[in-house]
């Protein structure tokens, strides 16, 4: 590597010289990414928080979008494009992702369908841990800190109860909706799935990965990566620069989504969509149904066992990752 090289590598993210077990564990960090990622709700950003990678990751995308970078990209310098970029890191999670979102969606589509109080119950827990574990990030909370964790949960009770709206499917609104949807993937807390379904946009692209409709998923990965990029700018910056006010910030966001993941809910609206099915689209959070004429009922003890399941499971990946980057 010349001189030049190494001072525009220095300029970026020193990079971490990692085994082959390393980059395993990488690749499941990102499958738990995308395994977040495909439920609406529940953000893979979270996951990336708490197995200690999120703000590598967005300091490697970040990367990306430098003039340095697109510079020696054009100009085609192989051996400067990947002595700048963090390209093992980035390689090994998306491939992580890539897997959850292939293996995981038509699992998940059917789960949704047949066991919705189940699986949210699960992701219930998951979140709530999360809230516990990113909190604790921040050594001291002053005043300023609660009102930026304040500040967050409103916005995102606020976003989660808003109305799914009918979208056209344009090749220029796929990449849209895939811009806007990974920049809320990255965000602990806001759900890019979450995202889709107000764009009217989850199942469509659900559908696409499991029927391999290539062109849908195409436009949809442009407008991510160019959303991805340039977001990853702003929030790397806002780590730097007010890193505890952003993770109380980031950790509101995850309270306020619990409103969204909450598993009992009642069907206030509803629409028929282009298949014929029954949506719907206004719903109402309510307290679960502890007896039934059977007797107790069995549904709350399984949806409480996920729920713990899930906040357990948490805890076990923070300690884990806390573990392998101290050693």
């Amino acid at each position: 590597m010349s001189n030049n090289q190494q001072d525009i590598s220095s300029t970026f993210l020193e990079k971490k010289d990692r085994t082959i077990l390393e980059y395993g564990s990488l690749i499941l960090k990102g499958f738990l990414m995308g395994s977040a990622d495909v439920v609406p709700g529940v953000s893979g950003g979270t996951m990336a928080f708490i197995t200690g990678i999120y703000e590598e990751l967005l300091s490697s995308i970040r990367t990306v979008g430098r003039p340095e970078f697109i510079s020696a990209v054009f100009k085609l310098r192989w051996k400067e494009i990947f002595s700048i970029l963090n390209w093992q890191f980035l390689a090994a999670v998306f491939i992580g992702i890539i897997l959850a979102i292939i293996t995981l969606a038509p699992v998940l589509e059917v789960l949704l369908k047949d066991y919705p109080v189940l699986l949210w119950s699960f992701f219930f827990g998951l979140v709530l841990a999360s809230v516990f574990v990113v909190s604790r990030r921040i050594d001291k909370w002053t005043v300023p800190l609660w009102v930026a964790l304040a500040s967050g949960a409103i916005v995102a009770f606020w976003i989660v109860g808003l109305v799914p709206t009918q979208t056209p499917e344009s090749w220029w609104f796929l990449m849209l909706s895939g811009a806007i949807a990974i920049c809320a993937m990255i965000l602990p807390g806001v759900s890019g799935s979450f995202i889709l379904v107000l764009m009217s946009k989850y199942e469509f692209f659900v559908s696409a990965v499991t029927n391999l409709d290539i062109v849908s998923i195409i436009l949809a990965g442009i407008g991510a990566v160019i959303g991805l990029v340039s977001f990853a700018q702003v929030l790397s910056w806002l780590f730097k620069r007010y890193h505890d006010v952003t993770v109380a910030l980031l950790t509101g966001l995850m309270v306020g989504s619990l409103r969204k993941i909450w598993p009992w809910k009642e069907v206030l609206e509803s629409i028929i969509d282009r298949h014929g099915e029954v949506k719907p689209i206004l719903e109402r959070n309510v307290l679960p149904t502890l007896m039934t004429d059977g007797g107790f009922n069995m549904q709350f003890v399984y949806a409480t066992g996920l729920a713990l399941l899930g906040f357990v499971l948490v805890l076990v990946i923070e300690r884990v990752g806390n573990a392998a980057s101290s050693t």
